[in-house]
């Protein structure tokens, strides 16, 4: 929990935000209490839905009635947190993803809002608006626009001198620990990483260049003060895709846990794009054994095999945390080989992983 107060407080409002993770049960919970203190002071407390469900119907007023509307109450905390006139006991929020975003807009149409469907891959004009104003709700939408104000994150002073004074202490590293985090050395963002000073109020644009010379426009007019600074980097697909295939080698070779770490809600759009490439690495073979094509414009690559791969997956994860692993692991070299084909693998594990997901307290 995060608590955001200005430094000149003009009212004597207090706003929790409404959510629709886990901290809704600690609303029910908390809120009352703090009430409890806040009443008798004079103080009110409000509650601020910023939850996805409030966002994505703040974003599609004209699809709604009138008593359906909700105001966009993430924009006015932002304004208000810009003003320094906000004092905002923030919860954590939903870094919605897409597949989250997709069952919340089918959850409210089921109960009569008239929203859009988020369109996957957008095929007119129509489609790309609905998608572009949905991504508006995608990912961390909510720490960006409240953090603009004098969002203190500093820890409390008793608090740190407590720490200072009674430090942890790392236990003694065993020799020949084989634990490692592995980088890139070139080609990545770190390496390409540039920055410019503004001497002038400018307005830029940001070109794509591609290996046969073609220069397509991602975005343009975007405004610069005098003396800000722009910063621009940039992944080499070829040496991420290197450095994968490097890395699963040596935890192969070293028997040892080789663990992908990105943020995808928070860098919703590399991330996601990184990930794949690292999925059509790992299962290079059975791209080749089934002729499966990368993505041509590299937007999502892996996801032609995710259909087919992906619940053989779960149902081997699942088996395996139930402790009923009835058959042999199902390895990236067995869904290249001869003997595996989508076709006959998928019907009889999609049957077993339903089975399974049955009953998830035992999975």
């Amino acid at each position: 929990m995060k608590l955001t107060l200005s430094r000149a407080m003009s009212s004597s409002t207090i706003i929790y935000t409404h959510t629709d993770e886990a901290p809704a049960l600690a609303t029910y919970a908390f809120l009352p209490i703090i009430r409890k203190f806040t009443d008798p002071a004079g103080l009110t407390v409000e509650l601020s839905d910023i939850s996805v469900a409030g966002r994505i119907l703040c974003t599609f007023p004209e699809n709604l009635s009138a008593d359906q509307r909700v105001e966009d109450e993430l924009t006015k905390l932002g304004k208000q947190c810009q003003a320094g006139t906000a004092n905002i006991i923030k919860l954590p929020n939903v870094s919605a993803s897409v597949p989250q975003l997709v069952e919340a807009i089918a959850e409210l149409q089921g109960k009569g809002y008239n929203i859009p469907s988020y369109p996957m891959n957008p095929a007119n004009a129509e489609e790309e608006e609905i998608q572009a104003r949905y991504g508006k709700v995608l990912g961390s939408a909510v720490n960006p626009v409240l953090r603009e104000g004098n969002s203190d994150r500093r820890v409390a002073g008793p608090v740190k001198k407590f720490a200072q004074d009674n430090p942890k202490r790392m236990g003694a590293w065993r020799d020949g620990a084989k634990t490692h985090v592995a980088h890139m050395e070139s080609g990545d963002f770190f390496d390409t990483e540039q920055s410019a000073i503004m001497d002038g109020a400018c307005s830029v644009k940001i070109e794509f260049t591609s290996a046969d010379g073609e220069t397509t426009t991602l975005k343009e007019g975007l405004a610069l003060l005098d003396g800000e600074v722009i910063d621009a980097s940039k992944m080499t697909t070829s040496a991420l895709r290197e450095f994968f295939a490097k890395e699963i080698a040596d935890a192969k070779e070293q028997d040892i846990l080789c663990s992908l770490h990105l943020k995808a809600t928070m860098m919703k759009v590399s991330d996601p794009i990184m990930f794949g490439h690292c999925f059509e690495v790992y299962f290079a073979d059975a791209f080749e054994k089934h002729q499966m094509p990368s993505s041509p414009s590299r937007q999502t690559p892996g996801l032609a095999l995710v259909p087919c791969l992906m619940p053989l997956l779960l149902f081997q994860m699942a088996s395996v945390r139930r402790l009923k692993l009835t058959s042999p692991p199902v390895t990236r070299r067995d869904l290249a080989s001869p003997w595996w084909t989508p076709a006959t693998a998928l019907p009889t594990c999609t049957s077993h992983l339903t089975s399974s997901l049955m009953h998830p307290c035992q999975t």
